[in-house]
């Protein structure tokens, strides 16, 4: 059936597992939604104008990455803050809060074994923490049980991990060595050590085709996350991906469905690396409609969505992974 509201084709059998999935993340989440606009992306329009200098990302690696991916090629490492040693990490950190930062998203570029060099940051973490009370989220890649554990003890409030369910796409797109264990075992590490965490699976990282993405929530699933990202390839200049397109919005809504059945009880949230223009807007209502508990950086027509469907809006200026925090409150 065509749902005018979506102006996608949906079968009528399709309509009714979005609708299912909706009804059950409002029985079990409440009718609400939450929405994120982190100062590491412009955003400004009638509904929330967050400050400009809000939560920002660094990187610790400045824009060096060893794995060189297909899709990124190191480039979204230089929209962020080079802080390239503990102590750069610390006074960074001390300006933002001198102009207004609540937190900021601690990122990095991989080495070779598929790892952000996090572990010598992490005391100059624990500093921040306890001089600046910032909130704190720390993207890695494959990471151990000890580090997981200590970055819990330095008191950071998420780790986003990217999972992927494909061994074709680690070494084909990431040019990594490694396996899906690999990445099971991350999430291992991550759940024994008490740390929250977010994995985030990347829709169409396959040169914009689903492959391995429903493996990867199936691993997802069986680690009890404190939230699920769900994110969507979009082409940057100047990449091997650069001309390849995004998947369409209705198979990222099949992703979402899918996701929400496997995983009933973990918030999900459409995060914030995803296609822009007619293709955000569409894949954005869709998510609404889907019954999604958070959008990072939602287009006005989403707000406007959740608005007609009466869900109560929340806006917050802070990474999403925060998701699993506020929607316990």
């Amino acid at each position: 059936m065509e749902n005018q509201s979506l102006s996608v084709k949906l079968s009528e059998g399709f309509w009714d597992n979005v609708l299912r999935a909706r009804d059950e993340s409002w029985r079990r989440f409440g009718k609400r939604i939450f929405f994120y606009a982190p100062s590491f992306t412009y955003y400004n329009n009638r509904h929330f104008r967050p400050s400009p200098s809000s939560f920002p990302s660094i990187s610790i690696t400045g824009s060096r990455c060893s794995l060189n991916c297909d899709h990124c090629g190191g480039k979204i490492l230089r929209t962020m803050i080079p802080a390239e040693t503990p102590n750069r990490l610390i006074d960074v950190c001390v300006d933002l809060k001198r102009r207004g930062a609540v937190g900021c998203l601690i990122s990095g570029g991989c080495l070779p074994n598929g790892s952000v060099p996090i572990g010598r940051f992490i005391d100059a973490i624990s500093d921040v923490k306890r001089r600046l009370g910032f909130t704190i989220v720390v993207h890695t890649g494959l990471i151990d049980f000890e580090t997981a554990k200590r970055l819990r003890e330095a008191g950071v409030d998420a780790v986003s991990i990217d999972i992927i369910g494909s061994n074709e796409t680690i070494r084909e797109i990431y040019h990594l060595k490694a396996s899906v264990e690999k990445y099971a075992e991350t999430l291992k590490a991550l759940e024994q050590s008490g740390i929250p965490f977010t994995p985030h699976v990347l829709i169409g990282l396959h040169y914009g085709n689903i492959r391995g993405e429903f493996e990867a929530l199936k691993m997802i699933s069986r680690y009890n996350p404190s939230a699920l990202i769900l994110i969507v390839f979009f082409p940057i200049k100047g990449t091997k991906m650069e001309f390849i397109s995004p998947p369409p919005p209705e198979t990222i809504l099949n992703v979402l469905v899918k996701a929400r059945f496997m995983m009933p009880n973990v918030p999900i949230v459409l995060g914030c690396a995803r296609p822009k223009g007619d293709h955000r807007i569409l894949t954005d209502t869709l998510a609404v409609e889907v019954g999604v508990n958070a959008i990072a950086f939602p287009s006005s027509e989403a707000i406007e969505k959740a608005e007609k469907l009466g869900l109560e809006i929340s806006f917050s200026q802070v990474c999403c992974s925060q998701i699993y925090r506020d929607i316990s409150r």
